[in-house]
């Protein structure tokens, strides 16, 4: 048996709050998943001191740029690769 604390502004409702929690692990879980599908996060091997946070936060933005892009209709991880190979594609994204 688990026991989990939560604060929250809302009426003590366990189905509610219960929704509530699901939605928000929910967006987490599929945002981890489009960085580890795209990124490949999960075997990141960046260990020492802030490396992981700080390109955590790069791949972050990294993907906020490629979804904002919708005229074509690659996937993300396509996207990316043609970003790493066109520079022409790479300064568009960039909007430079």
């Amino acid at each position: 048996m688990e026991c989990r604390y939560y604060i929250s502004s809302l009426p003590a409702n366990a189905e509610r709050l219960a929704h509530a929690v699901r939605g928000h692990w929910g967006i987490e879980n599929r945002v981890h998943w489009v960085l580890d599908m795209v990124f490949d996060e999960d075997h990141s091997r960046m260990r020492e001191r802030n490396s992981a946070t700080n390109f955590a936060v790069i791949r972050r933005m990294a993907l906020n740029m490629l979804q904002q892009h919708q005229p074509d209709k690659l996937s993300l991880r396509r996207k990316r690769l043609k970003a790493g190979w066109d520079n022409n594609y790479l300064a568009m994204l960039l909007n430079l």
